[in-house]
């Protein structure tokens, strides 16, 4: 499944280089017009106050979600409304999955949240060019995923090097230890341990238990996919996390908000 998001997010990156290429955006981005309208907000600072941080996740589908409706989660998927929900409920900063074929997103789902709510917002896509970054800015966006599995480690060094000029924050995401060591091997801050094996799709939660134990003390830690009730977030939360990232259980629940404020009710998290 991975190889084929990648072969296809290849095409994709491709075909919105020859649309807008490299040079323009950078000129786009150096307009007075784009800084002057531009808001900036602090996504590190966001999720590493005091308590259990949410970054509440913003998806159509998913291809680890096969139902009849097409791996689609509702029947009417309204992300903006779905993103105010979030924010009312008390969430830290909202993540937009902006992958069209297999999550069902679009880049500009994420611009308009940005515009319509005052949290700091992720983009998480599955970026592989130093153009998507770039892209991402433009599009508003306060912070990226890197996933290490698909950059080397130059690579990751000069992606966070680029979202450090760019003033964006960089969770970077590991799923194992090989992963961990590259990522410690950057000046990454921020550190994702995604629970799922993006190959087989399969989820451990105990994939953040053996691995947060060989990372510095002074990074901050997320803790993404297969995180479903009150009790698995505790869990995480009793081994030192900073924050969790949770999207499918909010958006399969018929009431979303009661749903986000009963995982939340027995942590020391500000609702």
């Amino acid at each position: 499944m991975l190889n084929e998001i990648i072969e296809n997010k290849k095409r994709e990156v491709e075909e919105a280089k020859r649309d807008f290429p490299l040079k323009e955006m950078l000129k786009k981005i150096d307009s007075p017009d784009f800084r002057e309208f531009y808001q900036e907000r602090d996504f590190k600072k966001a999720i590493e106050k005091s308590g259990l941080s949410l970054i509440a996740e913003v998806k159509q589908k998913s291809p680890s979600y096969q139902r009849p409706t097409g791996g689609k989660f509702r029947k009417d998927f309204d992300y903006l409304n779905t993103a105010r929900i979030y924010q009312k409920a008390g969430a830290e900063a909202i993540s937009v999955l902006t992958d069209k074929r297999f999550f069902g997103g679009e880049l500009s789902h994420l611009t308009e949240i940005k515009e319509n709510i005052s949290l700091p917002v992720l983009r998480k896509d599955f970026i592989i060019d130093e153009y998507q970054i770039c892209q991402s800015f433009l599009a508003k966006a306060d912070a990226v995923l890197l996933i290490v599995c698909l950059l080397s480690e130059k690579e990751l060094k000069e992606f966070l090097r680029l979202c450090r000029e760019l003033g964006l924050d960089a969770l970077v995401e590991v799923h194992n230890q090989e992963d961990l060591q590259k990522a410690l091997a950057t000046p990454a801050k921020l550190i994702g341990i995604n629970n799922r094996n993006l190959d087989s799709l399969e989820i451990d939660i105990k994939t953040t238990e053996n691995l947060i134990k060989l990372i510095p003390d002074d990074k901050l830690i997320v803790s993404e996919s297969g995180i479903r009730t009150k009790e698995d977030v505790k869990y995480l939360q009793d081994l030192g996390i900073d924050a969790v990232l949770i999207g499918e259980v909010f958006l399969k629940s018929e009431d979303i908000e009661k749903k986000i404020r009963e995982i939340r009710e027995i942590l020391s998290i500000r609702c």
